[in-house]
């Protein structure tokens, strides 16, 4: 098939890379002219701007973005709508809000323009393992696309989540788990780097990997982790988040669902790009005032 992929940043020219293999016609826009011309020179069609995209793409249409969430989408979906017809389909494949993307759906179909969101999972090794899909909107433009889907995800990969924001909604309770399971390794390893017996923890990784309850993917990449660095001494301990453990905590209080375990590893995000956290200054002083604990001073 042939579409117009926006975004080509790690997640977006792995996918470009796959479609490619797979025998898919894609063209390419970025802001950056040189992850256009990298990507143009494997195979990949080159274009200067959206509404070059949009002119050598034969109708229908299909445009699939790769781009940060929030108003950088808006954006590029108005302008793209002055180059797309009724009739075409515009993706988007990164981690926005499923409320956003109903509105967007909403939008777009009084203009006769179709939109699927698309939870993709998968990271930088998607390239070579294939990315995991979670597609919402229209089942029959799902059936339209299937064979996009088909090339970037492994077998059984994929699959049409429901209506409009299902596919996002998804994608942003995957990420949530993915929060806890994450912070889970972390406590765990750093328990066992704390005690006395000077445990290789490369070597456990490894050792988890083959029977244990809890091996994994995440389980493999530490261990790929701590072999190229023991002690992790290149990297500091400073832990972004992408907003969906937020949505997804959101989420679980409007629906009254407990998820203390999703609500402590997000917020341990959050400490972690503190130098120092004051709330435990505060817990210090206090403890010195009613005891006469002592203090450390800096």
């Amino acid at each position: 098939m042939q579409l117009g992929l926006i975004g080509l940043g790690r997640m977006g020219s792995g996918m470009t890379e796959r479609l490619l293999q797979g025998g898919h016609q894609v063209m390419v826009f970025d802001r950056s002219p040189e992850a256009v011309n990298l990507l143009a020179a494997r195979g990949a069609t080159g274009t200067s701007s959206l509404e070059d995209l949009g002119q050598k793409l034969k109708a229908p249409r299909i445009v699939w973005m790769m781009i940060p969430a929030g108003a950088p989408v808006d954006d590029t979906i108005q302008r793209l709508q002055d180059t797309v017809s009724p009739g075409d389909v515009i993706i988007d494949g990164g981690n926005s809000n499923y409320k956003d993307s109903i509105r967007r759906a909403e939008d777009l179909r009084t203009k006769q323009i179709e939109f699927l969101d698309v939870g993709v999972s998968g990271g930088i090794w998607g390239l070579k393992v294939g990315f995991n899909l979670m597609v919402g909107g229209n089942p029959a433009v799902f059936k339209q696309v299937e064979p996009i889907f088909k090339t970037l995800a492994p077998p059984e990969g994929y699959a049409y989540a429901g209506q409009a924001g299902a596919g996002h909604y998804a994608k942003m309770v995957h990420n949530g788990i993915e929060y806890s399971m994450l912070q889970a390794y972390a406590e765990g390893f750093e328990i066992l780097r704390a005690s006395s017996f000077g445990f290789d923890l490369a070597q456990l990784a490894r050792l988890w990997n083959h029977g244990s309850v809890i091996r994994s993917w995440l389980l493999e990449l530490a261990q790929a982790a701590f072999e190229r660095d023991p002690d992790l001494t290149k990297i500091r301990g400073w832990v972004e988040d992408s907003g969906e453990g937020r949505w997804t905590l959101e989420e679980a209080i409007d629906h009254a669902v407990p998820a203390p375990a999703l609500a402590l590893s997000l917020f341990m995000r959050y400490r972690s790009r503190q130098d120092d956290s004051f709330s435990a200054k505060v817990l210090a002083a206090l403890r010195n005032e009613f005891g006469g604990h002592p203090v450390k001073t800096e």
